[in-house]
């Protein structure tokens, strides 16, 4: 099973190193006609499948014991309108090529998460979202699908046709079909202007609800026993805008060498001693970068990601966010071990998605971070029931110890995404020990 998808033993791995798993075998198909013959099979075998994207879920939403299929080769834009910016493209496409592929268009995507790896088929199955109480998700500008379900036959799913169908997959954690194709709300092309620096902790936290009504886009890092914050606020400018990129020596020095390599050495430093970590922490904040920029909007959002980890995420009501938060960073000084990777703290609009995690309420996102050679679970688990008792709901794709039983008390239309499930995929073949966990096994997986 020579694959980029496996190792040299077989075994499937994620980016963070947080889930693996030895597939039975590991198809790439060519075309769809492909990936339904091979779907057809596996359901009247009994046959299990999983669809991998990026592999940046750091659960193992995406192990199986099954067939793994990648839709690697599925990929690019299959149809856009620049007069209505509907766009409309494979499920294999990788987020990181979208800006390209719009920018002859003159179209953008309205709003991009700080990783773009993921293929689109990933990004809306996990609810991917970026920052901004003016926009979604990704699942937010889904307008349609063409789903191949379990039984390898093709759907179409929209808000007019098989509506039910169509809420579901938009945030479908791969339980109900795989996607083909995916038509996106896109915007007119446009620059944003990153303004980035730091600011005190006590001034950031009380505001920054009213922050982030009042900029486009707001997020911050913070360090555990830091005083200061890195905050990064960007501002939406028209696509004929000025920009002022940085230059080759900011990206070398400032994102590469400094928030890269010399982050790295500064979790490697802190794992061997601990007793080091608050002053490596408030001199990371420190060194974190005072600059002003402004130029294509992906390349804004985007940031690159070099040091692995492990990360929870949780979505809470933005209403109670500072209090929030005031308890996570209590629990966060008082941990026992050094953490020195921080927490990132975001916004996102509320939408109509029933299992996304901004459903129905304007939420503010909590994700704590564990460089990979040190151990997330204690961390975590210190954390998790604060985040719990907001009536917090975790990232699909990031690190959680949720069940059906609990995540069905925060989620009102839950029992409506598993009747459609349940009608779709009565065989799990799209289940596997993830899903069961956090849905609860299908009808007919005795």
């Amino acid at each position: 099973m020579s694959t980029p998808l496996v190792d040299r033993r077989g075994r499937w791995s994620n980016w963070g190193r947080s889930a693996s798993s030895t597939p039975q075998a590991v198809v790439l198909p060519a075309s769809e006609e492909e990936l339904c013959s091979l779907l057809a099979a596996a359901h009247r075998e009994g046959r299990r499948v999983k669809v991998v994207g990026g592999s940046h879920s750091f659960t193992d939403i995406a192990a199986t014991d099954g067939t793994l299929v990648s839709l690697d080769r599925l990929q690019g834009l299959t149809a856009v309108d620049p007069v209505t910016g509907l766009v409309s493209m494979r499920g294999g496409t990788r987020v990181w090529s979208i800006a390209d592929a719009l920018e002859r268009y003159g179209l953008a995507l309205p709003n991009m998460g700080d990783v773009d790896r993921q293929s689109i088929a990933g990004a809306l199955s996990t609810g991917t979202h970026g920052t901004g109480l003016a926009f979604t998700g990704y699942s937010g500008i889904a307008r349609g699908f063409r789903l191949a379900l379990a039984d390898g036959s093709i759907v179409t799913a929209t808000p007019q046709e098989n509506p039910e169908l169509f809420q579901a997959a938009r945030v479908g954690l791969g339980a109900i079909g795989v996607i083909l194709e995916v038509t996106l709300a896109c915007v007119p092309s446009f620059v944003v202007r990153a303004d980035e620096h730091p600011v005190d902790l006590s001034e950031m936290v009380p505001n920054f609800v009213d922050l982030c009504r009042s900029e486009d886009h707001v997020e911050f890092y913070w360090f555990q026993h830091a005083n200061q914050v890195a905050a990064k606020v960007n501002t939406r400018l028209p696509g004929d805008a000025e920009r002022t990129p940085l230059t080759r020596r900011q990206l070398l020095l400032d994102d590469e060498l400094l928030s890269n390599g010399g982050h790295r050495a500064l979790c490697e430093l802190g794992r061997v001693l601990p007793s080091a970590v608050p002053s490596l922490n408030r001199f990371a904040t420190k060194a974190m970068a005072s600059r002003v920029y402004a130029d294509r909007s992906d390349r804004i959002f985007v940031s690159p990601r070099r040091t692995r980890f492990r990360e929870m995420e949780y979505a809470v009501p933005l209403a109670d966010f500072e209090a929030v938060f005031a308890e996570v960073m209590a629990t966060v000084n008082g941990y026992k071990d050094g953490i020195t990777f921080p927490l990132e703290i975001r916004s996102a609009a509320a939408d109509d998605t029933w299992l996304g995690t901004a459903s129905g309420r304007e939420s503010a996102y909590i994700a704590l971070h564990r460089f990979v050679k040190e151990d997330y679970a204690p961390y975590f688990a210190a954390v998790e029931p604060i985040l719990k008792a907001a009536g917090g709901r975790p990232h699909w794709g990031k690190l959680h110890t949720r069940t059906a039983e609990e995540l069905r008390t925060v989620y009102p239309r839950f029992d409506d995404f598993l009747a459609v499930r349940d009608s779709v995929d009565p065989r799990g073949v799209f289940a596997n020990a993830y899903l069961d966990r956090v849905l609860g096994a299908a009808p007919g997986r005795a």
